[in-house]
């Protein structure tokens, strides 16, 4: 029986007002380094943030990433149990993936840090998430509305599915999906279409800027959110620019790691969110 646990790492949307940032405190000199990286005061962000900018790509990325990265250190440092498997949402599986020392923290957040610029150059788009509706139900009502343009981004669990495209048909889309028997449709705060073909030049630029970098192989599997499958070190590159314009299989990388034997998953920082998206997770049989 295996006894250590799965480690998971938040994505966007994580962050929110008036959450548990003491870390930024304890491991001062990091935070140091990492606002001189970002060009920003990460502690002001939580702390200090006007609502309107709270949600903004830019500042959101680096600061959320600095902040899961030094709550793992306290996790380790606080005898915490070493992870069998270690995977993160979107944004998060770069945390996943300096825990597993493929890069280091600093190497990292330069990665962030360009990912959050190219996201946030996107615009016209926006996200909304789907709730009541499996993945195959969302996608049968995306094909019979072509006309909207509308994707899958983040396909969370059996009753959640993250859908992206232009932000008009984002907002068309609300009556279409209740009269489809969707429990409830939220609209993202979020600045563009993530996960999705809007992102494509964004993925290129990304992909060359990842041309500069040398990764190590990964001490603990990492599971990558465009295959749900274990990262390899030949294709790491690749997956990481293509997860900015193709969608975080979620789901099938929760069952994955359950089907391999794990039972127990910690999430890293003050949160549930991917917590909570487990309960509504089934193997399938």
């Amino acid at each position: 029986m295996i006894s250590n646990p799965a480690i998971l790492f938040p994505g966007q949307g994580a962050q929110r007002r008036g959450m548990d940032v003491s870390v930024l405190e304890t491991y001062s000199e990091l935070l140091a380094i990492a606002e001189e990286i970002s060009e920003f005061s990460i502690r002001d962000f939580f702390i200090n943030c006007p609502p309107e900018q709270f949600s903004y790509t830019r500042y959101v990325q680096p600061a959320l990433y600095t902040v899961n990265a030094l709550y793992y250190r306290h996790y380790l440092e606080d005898g915490g149990t070493p992870p069998i498997f270690l995977a993160g949402h979107s944004l998060g599986e770069f945390n996943a993936l300096q825990a597993a020392g493929v890069f280091d923290f600093e190497t990292g957040l330069r990665l962030v840090n360009k990912r959050a610029l190219l996201m946030s150059e996107s615009q016209g788009g926006g996200m909304a998430a789907v709730m009541g509706l499996n993945v195959d139900e969302v996608r049968n009502v995306i094909k019979k509305n072509g006309h909207l343009g509308l994707s899958l981004a983040n396909l969370n669990s059996d009753i959640q599915t993250v859908i992206s495209g232009p932000i008009a048909s984002i907002h068309l889309a609300e009556n279409i999906f209740y009269d489809n028997d969707a429990l409830n449709y939220v609209i993202l705060k979020v600045s563009g279409a993530f996960h999705s073909p809007m992102l494509d030049i964004a993925a290129e630029k990304f992909y060359d800027y990842l041309q500069g970098f040398t990764f190590s192989p990964s001490k603990t599997p990492v599971i990558a959110n465009g295959t749900a499958r274990p990262y390899s070190h030949t294709s790491l590159v690749k997956n990481l620019a293509n997860q900015m314009n193709n969608p975080i299989r979620w789901r099938e990388s929760v069952i994955y790691i359950r089907q391999h034997g794990v039972s127990e998953f910690i999430e890293i920082g003050d949160s549930s969110i991917l917590l909570d998206m487990i309960k509504n997770i089934e193997i399938d049989v």
